[in-house]
C-alpha cells in the first residue's frame, strides 16, 4: 500500500505553506456530509467547508450522479465557437436568481480568474470608448486572489510583498462606516475622471480577517459610484450561494453592482469553475465591427461540461426549500453562540453574518495573519476532530449547510474550552 505522507513529502509543494518546517500532511481518503475521514479511519468535522467551497456536504450523491452522467456524455469541448447543454443550462439558471441587471455570463476557471475577467472588462469598457479611465478603487484589507490582477486589487500584505513593484496602481479606501462615508464619497468624486471601477467583497472580507460591515453603507457607496459613472464589481467568490443568509450578499443591497464574480461554492465544492457576469451595457461596449474591441480572454477549460454539470446540480440543491432552511438554522445557531460569548474577556470581537461567524482573540501580539496563536488553535481543534483554519488570531466557522446541530454545538463547546486554555 502506498505511503501517502511519504510520497506527498517527496513530490508535492503545498499552498500557503512554509515547506521547510511544515508538519506532515494529513491524508484524507473519504468524505461524507460535513465529515472527512483520515487514512486511519478517524473522522474530522469540516468546519471551514474545505476552503469555503463545499456548501452541500462531501460526496453528495445527486451531484456525483450528475457528474457521472456528464462524464459518460461529453467531458470537454472547446468553448470558442462551440457551446453545450450544461453551459446553457447553468447560465440560464444562474441569471434567474441574480439581480435583474445581470445579463451575460463569462466562464473561467476559479475565483482569481473570475476577478481578472471583471477587471479586464471594466478597463476595456472605457478603452473601447476611448475614455482614459485606468484606476481601480478597492478596500485596503481586501483579498481578491493570487493572480497578478487579483493581487493588484487586493490590500498590500505579506502575500503581495515580493510583487508590489510589479502591481498596477490602485486607490485603496477603508471599509465604509457612518463616520467616514462622506469622506469616501468625496474621494470617489475627486477621482471620478480616472476611476474605471470599484471592486469589493460585499459585507464580508474573507481572507482579510472575516471583517464585516453594514449593507446600508455599501449601498450608499455603490449609489455614489453610479452617480459618478464608476463601474462596480461585486466579488461574490466567497459570499455567494447562501453564505450570508441570502443567495448572494448583494441581495442585501438595493443598488446592484455592474459586474459579479463567482467561484468556490458554485459547484458545491466538486471541482473548479469561475464565472463573471455583467450588464448589457458592458457587453454592448465590446460589440463592434472593429475586431480589436473583442474581449481577448479565455482558458483551455472554459465552461468545462463536467464542471457545469456539477454547478447545475449544486444549483438544484441550493434552490430547494430545505437548503435555505438549513442556512437559516446554521445562522441562528451562530447568532445564539455569538450572544453567549461575545463579552468573553479573551475576545476582542465576535462577528457574524449568515453562516459565517468569526471570533477575534485578544493576546499579547497584534491581530495578524502571522499571529502565533494561529498554530496553537489549529492543532487544538485538530486534536478534537475539527478542521478550523484560523486567520492568525481570528478563528472562524464557515461550515457546509448540512452540518448537524450536534456538530455545531460540539464545535462551540470546544471553542469555549480553547478560550479557557489560550
Amino acid at each position: 500500500m502506498i505511503d501517502l505522507v511519504a510520497e506527498d513529502q517527496k513530490n508535492i509543494w503545498h499552498p500557503y505553506t512554509q515547506m521547510k518546517n511544515a508538519l506532515p500532511p494529513i491524508p484524507i481518503v473519504r468524505g461524507e456530509g460535513a465529515h472527512l475521514f483520515k487514512e486511519n479511519g478517524e473522522k474530522l468535522i469540516d468546519a471551514v467547508s474545505s476552503w469555503w467551497v463545499n456548501i452541500h456536504g462531501h460526496s453528495h450523491p445527486y451531484i456525483a450522479n450528475e457528474v457521472f452522467k456528464q462524464l459518460n456524455t461529453l467531458e470537454h469541448v472547446i468553448f470558442a465557437g462551440f457551446t453545450h447543454p450544461k453551459a446553457v443550462e447553468l447560465s440560464t439558471k444562474l441569471l434567474s436568481i441574480l439581480p435583474s441587471n445581470q445579463a451575460k455570463v463569462f466562464f473561467s476557471d476559479n475565483g482569481s480568474t473570475a476577478v481578472e475577467v471583471a477587471i479586464k472588462m471594466c478597463l476595456q469598457f472605457w478603452f473601447n470608448q476611448d475614455v482614459k479611465r485606468k484606476k481601480v478603487l478597492a478596500f485596503a484589507d481586501a483579498y481578491h486572489g493570487d493572480t497578478f490582477g487579483a493581487m493588484a486589487v487586493s490590500g498590500r500584505s505579506a502575500f503581495t510583498r515580493p510583487f508590489d513593484t510589479l502591481l498596477f496602481d490602485v486607490e485603496f479606501i477603508e471599509l465604509p462606516t457612518k463616520h467616514n462615508l462622506q469622506n469616501l464619497k468625496s474621494k470617489i468624486s475627486s477621482l471620478k475622471s480616472e476611476l474605471a471601477c470599484f471592486i469589493f467583497e460585499p459585507l464580508v472580507l474573507g481572507a482579510g480577517g472575516m471583517l464585516m460591515y453594514e449593507a446600508q453603507h455599501l449601498d450608499e457607496l455603490i449609489a455614489h459610484c453610479k452617480k459618478e459613472q464608476v463601474l462596480t464589481i461585486a466579488d461574490e467568490v466567497m459570499t455567494g450561494f447562501g453564505r450570508t443568509g441570502k443567495y448572494f450578499a448583494t441581495d442585501h443591497l438595493q443598488h446592484k453592482a455592474d459586474l459579479m464574480c463567482f467561484s468556490k461554492g458554485i459547484t458545491g465544492g466538486t471541482m473548479p469553475l469561475g464565472l463573471t457576469t455583467c450588464t448589457l451595457d458592458i457587453y454592448n461596449a465590446f460589440l463592434s465591427d472593429d475586431k480589436l474591441k473583442t474581449l481577448f480572454h479565455g482558458h483551455s477549460f472554459t465552461a468545462n461540461p463536467v464542471a457545469c454539470a456539477a454547478a447545475c446540480a449544486s444549483f438544484d440543491i441550493l434552490t430547494q426549500p430545505e437548503t435555505m432552511a438549513n442556512i437559516n438554522r446554521v445562522a441562528q445557531n451562530h447568532q445564539k453562540f455569538k450572544d453567549k460569548i461575545q463579552h468573553h474577556p479573551k475576545l476582542k470581537e465576535v462577528r457574524q453574518t449568515g453562516t459565517i461567524i468569526a471570533l477575534e482573540w485578544l493576546n499579547d501580539s497584534k491581530t495578524s495573519y502571522f499571529n502565533n496563536l494561529r498554530d496553537k488553535l489549529y492543532h487544538f481543534f485538530l486534536d478534537k476532530g475539527i478542521i478550523l483554519r484560523p486567520l492568525g488570531n481570528i478563528l472562524y466557522i464557515l461550515p457546509p449547510y448540512c452540518i448537524s446541530d450536534d456538530d455545531l454545538h460540539y464545535i462551540y463547546q470546544q471553542i469555549e474550552l480553547a478560550l479557557e486554555e489560550f
